[in-house]
């Protein structure tokens, strides 16, 4: 009896959960292997679109590999307010890696180029 009640609650939380309309997102999670000195905000080329460096952690400086590795979440303009109120599944984003070497910067941080 136990085990069936815990079944049903898990249930209708998962529901509860998933009963709310979400729009897709076209966010995703980049990760960059290398360091090609970018910071929150940046604005990078990515298939063929601008997208928008939200955050930026950093893994691997003490005990990771060889290269340190960026995990960037990534999205357009328009995404900002998703990403600010957190309307998404961070864990359900495509995840998607690239050599620094190979990432196209067009605005490092921030801050405006002149």
């Amino acid at each position: 009896m136990t085990v069936l009640g815990t079944h049903i609650r898990q249930r209708r939380r998962t529901e509860a959960v998933n009963s709310q309309p979400h729009e897709p997102t076209a966010m995703q999670m980049l990760i960059v292997t290398g360091d090609p000195e970018i910071r929150k905000d940046a604005i990078i080329n990515h298939d063929g679109e601008e997208k928008v460096c939200f955050s930026i952690q950093r893994q691997g400086d003490w005990h990771g590999p060889d290269e340190v590795q960026l995990w960037c979440t990534i999205g357009t303009e328009d995404e900002r307010e998703t990403f600010e109120k957190r309307e998404y599944v961070p864990n359900w984003l495509d995840v998607d890696t690239i050599d620094a070497e190979a990432l196209d910067v067009v605005q490092a941080n921030n801050e405006l180029s002149v």
